[in-house]
């Protein structure tokens, strides 16, 4: 049984929709949000537990469940954006539901978040810890998190200003989404399917990003079918569409078929 999400629709033109990651909310699109609804029809959602979707939860919180969620509220022939965790979601709803998506942009995510011997991430440590900080503070765990994701950009303090001032207009995500999303991102390997996707696929990775390190891109390049392309911000951390707005729209609009 799905869970009925909420979404919200601006602008005229092609379908687009947009994923926000762990933590946030649909509020961080905030910086580009003003350009993308002049050229489409922009679609924001919340990830279940998180948002205006916050009190959307699933029975079973797993990527499969989520994704097969947000699925149902993506237009038909959209162009999907998903971002770290959201990219993580977009890429299963690729590899399940193709039929809905045009093309798949994927910014500062990967098909394995978690770090091992012969794969870059994050280091299981950190994630585990942050499991255990959700519990003792919420709102000090969240801040936490979103300076690793600065950390690195030049702009790092200004850009967790605008995250922050960008998601605070909706709703605290519920503490069991946050769990259960870390343990999306510890678990999770989508490795062995990618190479099935049909659709074009843009990767947009930030050198200085310490969540999805920029090893990354020799992976797409090396590995993966010639219907995906990756762009490499020199100066950028986790969050290149805040960090380098005008570097970042460039590159997207150039990548998208509309």
């Amino acid at each position: 049984m799905t869970t009925a999400l909420k979404t919200r629709t601006s602008g005229n033109g092609p379908n687009l929709v947009l994923i926000h990651g762990w933590g946030v909310n649909s509020g961080v699109w905030q910086p580009i949000s003003a350009q993308l609804e002049q050229l489409f029809s922009v679609t924001y959602i919340d990830l279940p537990g998180f948002g205006q979707n916050s009190k959307a939860f699933p029975e079973t919180y797993s990527i499969e469940g989520v994704a097969a969620d947000v699925a149902t509220v993506i237009p038909a022939n959209s162009i999907v954006i998903g971002w770290s965790l959201g990219g993580l979601i977009a890429q299963q709803i690729a590899l399940t539901k193709s039929a809905a998506i045009k093309q798949l942009i994927l910014i500062a995510t990967s098909p394995k978040f978690q770090k091992d011997d012969s794969w870059p991430g994050i280091a299981p440590t950190i994630l585990s810890t942050f499991s255990l900080q959700l519990v003792q503070n919420l709102s000090k765990t969240i801040d936490r998190f979103l300076a690793i994701q600065a950390m690195g950009s030049q702009s790092a303090k200004t850009d967790m200003k605008k995250i922050k001032s960008s998601i605070e207009a909706y709703p605290q995500a519920d503490i069991r989404a946050l769990t259960a999303g870390l343990d999306i991102l510890e678990c999770v390997d989508l490795r062995p399917k990618l190479h099935t996707l049909t659709m074009p696929v843009h990767w947009m990775l930030g050198r200085l990003d310490s969540l999805v390190p920029a090893k990354l891109e020799d992976y797409i390049q090396s590995t993966l079918p010639a219907t995906h392309s990756v762009t490499l911000f020199p100066h950028a951390s986790h969050a290149p569409f805040i960090s380098h707005t005008e570097e970042f729209l460039t590159d997207l609009l150039s990548k998208i078929d509309i």
